[in-house]
C-alpha cells in the first residue's frame, strides 16, 4: 500500500503540443479508494498510465510514500492494473491465471493455494477455478482480470482502468461491493477511471471530475452533488443532471425573470454570464403556484419517482417527485425551492 502524491504533474504528447493532462498538484492517501470520473479524451486514462508507469510525464514527479519513481518502469512501481479488455492467458486454467502473479514472485505453494481460494469465492469464481481461460465468457474473463489484480497482497495500488465496462449490471453491483469490503480489510490504494457517474459515487471516498485535461473538482460524492464547482460537473453529476437558468442583475440580485429564483449578488461581482442552479431532488411540486410555474412537457417513470420536465420561457427544468402524481404533458404545475438549495454561478464556476 501507499501514498501517492503528483507533483506538478502535466503530461503533452509531442512537443509544443496542447496538454493532454494539465498541470496539477495531488495526494492520494494510503488505503484509500479514488475514482477518475470524465467524458472520453478527459485525460483520465492518461493520469492512470502515468501512475502505473506505462507512460512518463513531459512535466512533474509521482511519488510513492515519498520515492521518486517517475522514471521506474511499471514492474518496479509494485503495482497491479486491470483494464477495460481482460488480460488473461488463455492456455491457463482460471485457478493458474489466479495463482500466476504470486508463483512468478515466488510465493510458497500453499500461500498461493489459500490466497487464489480467498479471491476466487468473493469473485463468484470457485466453481469454475478448472476450467480454461478460453471457454469463458467475457464477463467471467474480467473477473479472473479483476482476481489477478486482488490477489497479490504486497501491492502498493490497485489501478482500475474502466474494469466493469463489458460485465452486467447486476454484477457491477456486486463487484463495487467486493472491491469496497477488500478496501475496507486490507486498506490498498485502489484508483478506478471510469466515465459512468454511479460506479464512481458508489465506489470512491474521493472522485476527480476531468475535462479536458484538467481536474475540475475534487471531493467526497456528497459535495460533488450538493456544491458542483462548475456548471460542467453540476451537468455531469447526477441523473437527471443539475438544472441551469440564465439569470440578471436586479437591485443586488440574480433574478431568473418570470420566477421567484433569485439569490443576492456578491459585493463586486461582474454581472454577466449569471446562472442560478439547483438539484431535481430539492424541487418539491406545490400545485398552480410555487416559486416557478411551467407547462409539463414531458415525463417519465425511475422506479418510485417520476421526473416531470416543465417547459417555461426561461428553460425548461427537471424535477424528480413520487411517482402517481397524475400530471399529464399540457398540464400547469408549480414548484417550491428554498434559497439554500440554489447556487449561483459566473461563466461556469461557482460564485455562491
Amino acid at each position: 500500500m501507499a501514498e501517492i502524491r503528483l507533483q506538478e504533474l502535466a503530461h503533452a504528447y509531442a512537443p509544443g503540443a496542447p496538454h493532454a493532462l494539465k498541470p496539477l498538484d495531488m495526494t492520494w492517501r494510503d488505503g484509500g479508494t479514488y475514482a477518475l470520473l470524465g467524458p472520453s479524451g478527459c485525460g483520465k486514462s492518461t493520469m492512470l498510465n502515468i501512475i502505473s508507469g506505462l507512460l512518463h510525464p513531459s512535466e512533474g514527479r509521482v511519488l510513492f510514500d515519498g520515492q521518486d519513481v517517475t522514471r521506474l518502469g511499471t514492474g518496479q512501481r509494485n503495482i497491479a492494473q486491470v483494464f477495460q479488455v481482460p488480460v488473461i492467458y488463455r492456455s491457463m486454467t482460471v485457478g493458474q491465471n489466479l495463482a500466476f502473479p504470486l508463483v512468478c514472485r515466488g510465493v510458497p505453494t500453499p500461500r498461493i493455494r489459500q490466497r487464489v481460494e480467498a479471491i476466487a469465492e468473493r469473485l463468484g469464481l470457485t466453481p469454475l477455478l478448472k476450467r480454461p481461460a478460453n471457454a469463458l465468457t467475457a464477463d467471467q474473463k474480467q473477473l479472473v482480470s479483476l482476481g489477478r489484480g486482488l490477489v497479490r497482497e504486497d501491492v502498493a495500488a490497485i489501478l482500475l482502468d474502466e474494469p466493469l465496462t463489458v460485465i452486467d449490471p447486476q454484477m457491477k453491483f456486486e463487484l463495487r461491493r467486493i472491491l469496497k469490503e477488500i478496501n475496507a480489510e486490507f486498506r490498498v490504494t485502489m484508483v478506478l477511471v471510469t466515465h459512468d457517474q454511479t460506479e464512481a459515487m458508489t465506489f470512491a471516498d474521493e472522485v476527480m471530475v476531468m475535462n479536458h485535461g484538467e481536474v475540475v473538482q475534487a471531493g467526497r460524492p456528497r459535495d460533488l452533488f450538493e456544491r458542483p464547482a462548475t456548471t460542467h460537473v453540476g451537468h455531469f453529476i447526477g441523473s437527471p443532471a443539475m438544472n441551469f437558468l440564465p439569470a440578471l442583475a436586479v437591485a443586488g440580485r440574480a433574478v431568473v425573470p418570470g420566477t421567484g429564483l433569485s439569490l443576492p449578488l456578491p459585493d463586486g461581482l461582474p454581472t454577466d454570464g449569471l446562472v442560478l442552479g439547483f438539484r431535481p431532488e430539492h424541487a418539491r411540486l406545490s400545485g398552480a403556484s410555487g416559486t416557478m410555474q411551467g407547462r409539463v412537457a414531458r415525463l417519465w417513470f425511475e422506479g418510485l419517482d417520476e421526473i416531470v420536465a416543465l417547459s417555461h420561457p426561461a428553460g425548461e427544468v427537471r424535477l424528480r417527485a413520487p411517482a402517481g402524481l397524475g400530471l399529464a404533458p399540457g398540464d400547469t404545475a408549480a414548484f417550491t425551492l428554498r434559497d439554500t438549495a440554489l447556487r449561483l454561478y459566473r461563466n461556469g464556476r461557482l460564485v455562491a
